[in-house]
C-alpha cells in the first residue's frame, strides 16, 4: 500500500518517519510526525546529511521537533515555526536511539563534533544551538544540553 506523507498548508511535508535503512530515527513531541513538518530545504538538508553520515558511521542520530502543521506556535519554544529549524540528539557511545546529555558517560563528543561538522559544511545552515563549547562552532542556548538545534537561513524568494 502506498503511503504518502502528509503536508500541510505551507505545502511542508513531515519527515518520513523511520523509514527503513535511514541512517536517522525520529522523536519529539507530538508523536508520530506531527511536530516535524520541514520546508523542503530542510528535508534536502537532512536527507544530505543522513546520507554522508551513514558512509561514516553505523549508529543513527535522532531527529526531534522542526515544526507544527502551518507553523503554528510550538509549546515550550520560541522558535520551530518556520521549518528551517531542528532538534538533534547528541550522539551515545553505545549506540542506542535514545536521549543523552553532555553530561552523560554514555555522551560521545567526538561522533556528536563529527556530525556537527557534517551540517555545519552546508552553507545553508546559520547557526547551531548547543552547550558543548569543546565543539567548534556552536553557541550556548539554555535547554541544549540534551539536542542540539540547526537552524537554516534561506533567501526569501
Amino acid at each position: 500500500m502506498l503511503r504518502i506523507q502528509p503536508k500541510d498548508g505551507r505545502g511542508y511535508f513531515v519527515l518520513p518517519q523511520a523509514p527503513e535503512q535511514a541512517g536517522y530515527y525520529v522523536y519529539g513531541t507530538p508523536s508520530g510526525g506531527q511536530g516535524q513538518y520541514a520546508h523542503p530545504t530542510l528535508l534536502s538538508i537532512l536527507f544530505l546529511v543522513e546520507r554522508e553520515w551513514e558512509a561514516r558511521d553505523t549508529r543513527k542520530f535522532g531527529v526531534g521537533n522542526i515544526s507544527l502543521a502551518n507553523g503554528i506556535p510550538y509549546p515550550g519554544h520560541g522558535t520551530h515555526k518556520s521549518g528551517l529549524e531542528v532538534d538533534i540528539r547528541p550522539l551515545r557511545k553505545d549506540g542506542a536511539n535514545c536521549a543523552v546529555t553532555r553530561f552523560m558517560a554514555e555522551y560521545d563528543r567526538d561522533g556528536t563534533e563529527k556530525l556537527i561538522g557534517l551540517f555545519m559544511s552546508l552553507s545553508a545552515v546559520e547557526l547551531i544551538y548547543f552547550n558543548d563549547l569543546a565543539i567548534p562552532h556552536v553557541r550556548r542556548a539554555s535547554n541544549h544540553d540534551d539536542h542540539f538545534h540547526v537552524k537554516l537561513w534561506v533567501p526569501k524568494s
